[in-house]
């Protein structure tokens, strides 16, 4: 039986000082960066895709303690095993896990967080049901859930639903954070991988007033002649 306690005593035994600096200055936790106070402790993704393999039977109010740790690896490791329990869930206990995600999306606070978990939990449970969450989360003030909003739609993109990612990027096509620009931009060019006549419909109404990053994201596998001609024609 999976066990809290074995759990962070092995993820303590693999932590890595020097990695953890690493880390610490890639996800940006310095004063006043998005990151702030996050901390490392030096753990790589594949050992933590198998840590959360082998205590895959934590519970929820364990997971809950993971959540609430200081420790980004410990978070990490808590949506990667919510990830696995959500796969395999029927629909009572999808729901409760679901409910779990979006209780905690303050916690999910950084955007390797977000980005490994959301769409496996919120976009696979909402794929055939109302999803006006996404569109309040879209204007939370919260950085995290709005990327959760955006990231959130890949699983509808990839059946070649695009009207939910769409309408998130025009709530979002002017937020400040570029960490919003960048998430838009890529869900904008996974649409265009899918009909890039749908994605340059909505460049056409935006790309001459979109944050430079967002539009230099979207525009990313465009043929290059194509791809310029965007770029020079975009405000600077």
């Amino acid at each position: 039986m999976s066990n809290l306690k074995d759990l962070v005593e092995e993820m303590d035994q693999l932590s890595n000082p020097e990695k953890a600096k690493h880390l610490s200055r890639f996800f940006k936790t310095g004063k006043g960066e998005y990151g702030e106070g996050d901390v490392f402790i030096g753990l790589v993704v594949p050992q933590q895709r198998q840590l959360s393999k082998k205590y895959i039977d934590l519970s929820l109010k364990d997971l809950q303690t993971l959540l609430s740790s200081k420790i980004h690896e410990q978070r990490l490791v808590a949506l990667m095993i919510l990830v696995l329990k959500s796969a395999k869930a029927k629909e009572k206990e999808e729901k409760e896990i679901v409910d779990f995600y979006l209780k905690n999306t303050k916690k999910i606070n950084n955007w390797d967080l977000v980005d490994l978990s959301c769409h496996h939990i919120l976009g696979k449970y909402f794929f055939n049901k109302d999803r006006k969450i996404f569109y309040k989360l879209a204007r939370s003030k919260n950085l995290w859930e709005k990327r959760i909003s955006v990231i959130s739609t890949f699983d509808f993109i990839r059946n070649n639903q695009f009207e939910d990612g769409l309408k998130i990027a025009e709530i979002l096509l002017y937020d400040k954070h570029d960490l919003i620009h960048k998430a838009v931009g890529w869900m904008l060019r996974e649409v265009g991988k899918r009909d890039q006549k749908v994605e340059e419909e909505f460049l056409k109404k935006h790309y001459k007033t979109m944050p430079r990053t967002m539009l230099r994201y979207a525009i990313e596998k465009f043929p290059e002649p194509k791809r310029q001609s965007y770029l020079k024609k975009s405000a600077t």
